[in-house]
C-alpha cells in the first residue's frame, strides 16, 4: 500500500496508492468530485479550460490545443488520460510532463482529502481511482500557475469525473460506437453522453467528418444551451511533426479550438506548433531498419484511420502486424481494417487481465482471410519476431492496445502502471 503519512510520497508510493483504488473501479456520478475539489480548495477555478471529448483523438487534440495555446504565450497545461507507462505522463505543464515527484505530492494530499469524503460517505461510495489522479491534475495545474488547460475527458462526459470545469470552449474528435453498456447504443445516444460538456454560452467545435447523427446532436445541444457550433477544416494546411492522417485532423480541430478559444490566432504561431508537438504511442517510430512503430488503436475506428495512414508509410515494403486486443473490444473489426496491408502477424497479449489469448486474435485473423498468424505471448518477443520476419527493409505496427503500447515502451523489468 502507500507510504506511511509521515514522510512525503515518492512516484512510486503514489502509484501504489491508485493502484490500490482499482478495487474500487468506476462509478459515474459528480457529487463524490465536487466534494473532493472543494476539501482541496477548488483549484479548478484557477484556470480556464478547453474541454476535449470524442472517440478517438482526445489525446492528440489536447496536446495540440496545449501546444498552439502555449506558443500564443499562455501558460497552458493538459490533463490527458490513459498514460503508457506512468501516471506522471497524464499531467503536462508547458511542454513536458510534469516532476515525478510534484505529481506525488499533490497524490499524497488529494488521498488524504479523498480520506475525509470517504469517512462521510456510504460504504459502497469511495473516491474513485481516475477522481483522484483527475483532482490531483488539477491541483497541481492550479499550482503550476497555468493560465489555461486543455482538459482529456475519460468516459463520456456528462458523469466524467473531469466535468467539473467550467470550459469555454469545448471540442468533440468524433463519436462512435464505444462504451454502449455505459453511454448507450446509437452514435447518438453516445454523442448526448458527451456534448453534455457544452455549456451555456460557450464555443463547440466538432472534428471534420463528423457521423450525421453526432452532427445533429451538436446542432441541437448547441441551439439549447446559446452555444457558438464551429465545424473545424479537415486538414491544417500546415506540415505536422505527428506522423498520420488523422494527426491532420486532429490538428485542424485543435486549430479551431484554439482559435475559438484566443479570438484570433497567430498563423506562425500555430505552424511551429504544428511543427514541434510530438505523441507518444500513436505513429510512433520506435526503431530503423527495419521501421517500427507503435500505434495505440484500439477500436474499429482507430484502426481504420491507422490503416488509411499507412500506405504513404509502407511504400511497397514488406509489412508485419504486431497485435494485442482486449476481451472487450471489436477484434473482428479492427482487424479486418489491418490485415489487408499486412504479410505478416505476430499474435500478442499484453499485462492486462482482460488481453484476449493470441491464439483467440491468429483464428480471427485466418477466418477473415490474413496471414497465417504467429503466436508469441511476450510482446517484447513478439516484437522481434515481426522484425526478423520482414527484414531490414521491411515495417513493423505494434498496435491494437494502449496496454501493448506501454509494455514495449517501459524499462525492462518494470511493467505499466495501473491495469485501468
Amino acid at each position: 500500500m502507500s507510504a506511511g503519512p509521515g514522510r512525503a510520497w515518492r512516484l512510486a508510493d503514489a502509484e501504489r496508492h491508485l493502484l490500490s483504488l482499482e478495487l474500487f473501479g468506476m462509478r459515474f456520478g459528480l457529487d463524490r468530485m465536487r466534494r473532493l475539489l472543494t476539501a482541496l480548495g477548488s483549484p479548478q477555478e484557477r484556470f480556464a479550460s478547453v474541454h476535449v471529448v470524442g472517440t478517438n483523438g482526445k489525446s492528440s487534440t489536447a496536446r495540440m490545443v496545449a501546444a498552439i495555446l502555449e506558443r500564443h504565450g499562455l501558460r497552458a497545461g493538459a490533463y490527458l488520460s490513459p498514460h503508457l507507462v506512468s501516471f506522471a505522463e497524464r499531467v503536462r505543464v508547458g511542454d513536458r510532463d510534469v516532476d515525478p515527484d510534484r505529481l506525488a505530492a499533490a497524490i499524497q494530499r488529494t488521498a488524504a482529502a479523498a480520506a475525509k469524503v470517504d469517512r462521510t460517505a456510504a460504504p459502497d461510495d469511495h473516491v474513485t481511482q481516475f477522481e483522484t489522479i483527475t483532482a490531483a491534475a488539477y491541483l497541481l495545474l492550479a499550482e503550476s500557475g497555468v493560465e489555461v488547460a486543455a482538459v482529456e475527458a475519460g468516459l463520456g462526459g456528462r458523469h466524467d469525473a473531469t466535468s467539473v470545469i467550467d470550459s469555454r470552449v469545448q471540442a468533440l474528435t468524433n463519436v462512435g460506437l464505444e462504451h454502449t453498456r455505459w453511454l448507450g447504443p446509437t452514435i447518438a445516444d453516445i454523442a448526448r453522453e458527451k456534448l453534455a460538456v457544452v455549456r451555456p454560452g460557450a464555443t463547440l467545435v466538432v472534428g471534420a467528418g463528423l457521423h450525421p447523427d453526432a452532427m445533429a446532436e451538436a446542432r441541437r445541444v448547441s441551439a439549447e444551451r446559446g452555444a457558438r457550433l464551429v465545424q473545424a477544416p479537415a486538414d491544417p494546411g500546415v506540415p505536422l511533426a505527428a506522423a498520420g492522417a488523422f494527426q491532420r485532423r486532429n490538428f485542424a480541430l485543435a486549430a479551431a479550438a484554439a482559435q475559438a478559444f484566443l479570438g484570433t490566432v497567430d498563423p506562425a504561431a500555430v505552424a511551429a506548433a504544428a511543427a514541434g508537438v510530438a505523441v507518444p504511442g500513436r505513429m510512433q517510430v520506435v526503431a530503423r531498419e527495419p521501421l517500427t512503430i507503435l500505434d495505440g488503436a484500439h477500436n474499429p475506428a482507430g484502426a481504420r484511420a491507422l490503416a488509411d495512414s499507412l500506405p504513404e508509410i509502407v511504400e511497397g515494403s514488406r509489412v508485419a502486424l504486431v497485435v494485442s486486443i482486449l476481451d472487450d473490444k471489436d477484434a473482428s473489426g479492427m482487424l479486418a481494417a489491418l490485415l489487408p496491408h499486412a504479410e505478416v502477424l505476430v499474435a500478442t497479449a499484453n499485462h492486462h487481465p482482460r488481453a484476449l489469448p493470441p491464439a483467440t486474435i491468429a483464428s480471427l485473423a485466418a477466418q477473415l482471410g490474413g496471414p497465417k498468424g504467429t503466436v508469441e505471448r511476450d510482446p517484447g518477443r513478439a516484437l522481434d519476431l515481426a522484425r526478423e520476419e520482414v527484414g531490414p527493409d521491411g515495417v513493423v505496427v505494434a498496435t491494437g492496445s494502449i496496454y501493448l503500447v506501454g509494455d514495449l515502451l517501459a524499462p525492462p523489468g518494470r511493467r505499466r502502471a495501473s491495469a485501468l
